[in-house]
């Protein structure tokens, strides 16, 4: 299953500024955080899920390296990227 795209997760544009994305971020938080919502297995995983949306483009750095990722992802096919039968027909159209 492929993981869930972090902007949609925060529910933030991909042009959107660092400050946006944290005030997202925190926002969300807040909203699924398992304190607030004893009990609540949807909330914790949605939490979780959160978390980890910021945790891949929450800083400048992190941005950039998830976009080139995806870049390279949508380049070269998807799930498969530069490895396995992909790369292989990649060469074999090349020779």
């Amino acid at each position: 299953m492929a993981e869930p795209d972090p902007y949609r997760v925060l529910g933030v544009s991909k042009n959107a500024a660092d400050a946006e994305i944290k005030r997202a971020f925190r926002k969300k938080a807040r909203q699924f955080h398992p304190d607030r919502n004893p009990d609540n297995a949807s909330a914790e995983a949605k939490f979780k899920q959160v978390q980890a949306a910021y945790d891949k483009i929450g800083t400048a750095q992190g941005r950039r390296e998830y976009d080139q990722q995806q870049q390279m992802s949508n380049m070269f096919g998807g799930a498969g990227g530069m490895g396995g039968a992909g790369f292989e027909d990649m060469l074999g159209q090349m020779f």
